[in-house]
């Protein structure tokens, strides 16, 4: 089933006029249009598709079809909550925001509508705390997670210290982009290194005075938290003033190919973050004849099987698994949002499920329980080969420092308590 994107006005026009209602409801709060829709597209189609896949394949989950919701936001704070509130009064199940701006807002809004979001990798990162944010889920990492893993590879590189090292990280000059400047003083502090910090103004198109600095000051290694357009224009800066590709290391959000291939060779080498795994996977071959030859495909199909495309359908996987898994715990197939909450927080991704759904290997093994909604904390590096057009894992699955993240969850959830009011807890 294929929904094409409205906006919110139209959308709430077609909802009350009694659009024909479907068992499980899951809007998908997409970006298209504007400058972050280089990334937000490719998430959407890979998110869409797999709902499509279960419909065309499965009937959907335990016998109940999927409606999908889209509603365009534009990467835009106001428009992402005017889509919450024109969809949520559907039944909607679950909310992927992808926008951490959006996840701000939308927490309290959700917690007292009891509605859970998934916000994979991204959004508020002390919501791993599911005793103090019972609706929210940020599995299978979170941003100090991305952060701890950067510095933990780099650690490992120089030979077991960054005694002396400078680093600078060069971020998005919004919520998103400023999550990671904690922990990593922290981990300045802790292990020795000089910490510079470098703000890109939205949308980070104009970042020459940046990199003068960082070519004036030559650091070690450039962490990049980025998304959308700033990614690429960073890496075309950097290949500016011949700053090592393998030394400047991006997040999870910056490390998706149309982050390098407007650089051409001069991207060579450039490294990120991934919190799964991409690959020629069995289910991409279900997908592109259930769903692409049906005619029922999200996008245009060009998109299948990149990094964000990967990452969409991987987050649609788990939302489906908790839906499936809430429908086993209450005995019932036409789950609500509050049976879902249920079902994700006693969600449990193994190999061999995952080795079922025909994405062998697409993430890490990892469960959630009440007091951890965060999951692993495990991510990969990998490097951009630009004559191939391809990435290459470097490393396995690298933990984070949990001795230095989880106080730090812990500190920062339990202000959020006392300021809201919140008696931390399992529902």
């Amino acid at each position: 089933m294929k929904m094409k994107t409205l906006s919110t006005l139209a959308l709430t026009g077609a909802l009350t006029a009694g659009m024909a209602a479907a068992d499980l409801v899951i809007p998908d709060l997409s970006y298209r249009t504007g400058p972050y829709a280089a990334g937000g597209t490719p998430f959407s189609d890979g998110y869409q598709d797999y709902f499509n896949l279960l419909n065309a394949r499965d009937g959907g989950i335990g016998g109940e079809e999927i409606r999908i919701l889209e509603c365009e936001t534009g990467y835009n704070t106001e428009k992402g909550v005017e889509c919450y509130e024109a969809t949520k009064g559907e039944g909607a199940l679950i909310y992927q925001p992808l926008s951490t701006g959006i996840t701000y807002q939308l927490i309290p809004k959700a917690t007292v509508d009891e509605i859970p979001i998934h916000t994979m990798g991204y959004g508020r990162t002390s919501a791993a705390n599911g005793e103090v944010f019972n609706w929210v889920f940020n599995y299978p990492a979170n941003y100090w997670d991305a952060a701890s893993v950067m510095i933990n590879y780099l650690t490992e590189q120089n030979g077991g210290s960054l005694e002396g090292k400078t680093i600078a990280l060069l971020y998005h000059n919004s919520a998103y982009g400023k999550e990671p400047i904690r922990t990593l003083e922290t981990l300045s502090s802790d292990m020795g290194f000089e910490l510079t910090q470098i703000a890109v103004d939205h949308p980070g198109q104009e970042q020459k005075s940046q990199w003068l600095q960082i070519r004036r000051e030559r650091p070690d290694y450039v962490l990049m938290w980025g998304w959308g357009v700033m990614n690429q224009v960073a890496v075309q800066e950097a290949a500016n003033i011949n700053y090592p590709m393998d030394q400047f290391i991006g997040n999870w959000w910056a490390g998706a190919e149309h982050d390098v291939t407007p650089a051409g060779a001069a991207a060579d080498g450039y490294l990120s973050l991934n919190m799964n795994r991409i690959g020629d996977l069995p289910v991409f071959g279900e997908i592109e004849t259930m769903v692409h030859e049906a005619g029922n495909a999200a996008g245009d199909g060009s998109n299948i099987g990149s990094v964000l495309y990967t990452r969409g359908m991987y987050a649609a996987m788990l939302a489906a698994e908790a839906i499936a898994k809430a429908q086993e715990i209450h005995g019932v197939s036409d789950v609500t949002a509050a049976m879902v909450r249920d079902g994700m927080e006693a969600l449990e991704i193994t190999s061999a499920r995952m080795d079922e759904l025909g994405m062998a290997n697409i993430g890490p093994e990892f469960s959630v329980s009440c007091e951890n909604h965060g999951g692993s904390g495990l991510g990969i590096v990998q490097q951009w080969n630009a004559s191939s057009g391809t990435w290459t894992p470097l490393t396995d699955y690298i933990e984070p420092d949990n001795a230095v993240i989880d106080p730090l969850i812990s500190e920062d959830s339990m202000a959020f308590a006392a300021e809201n009011n919140i008696e931390p807890g399992c529902l």
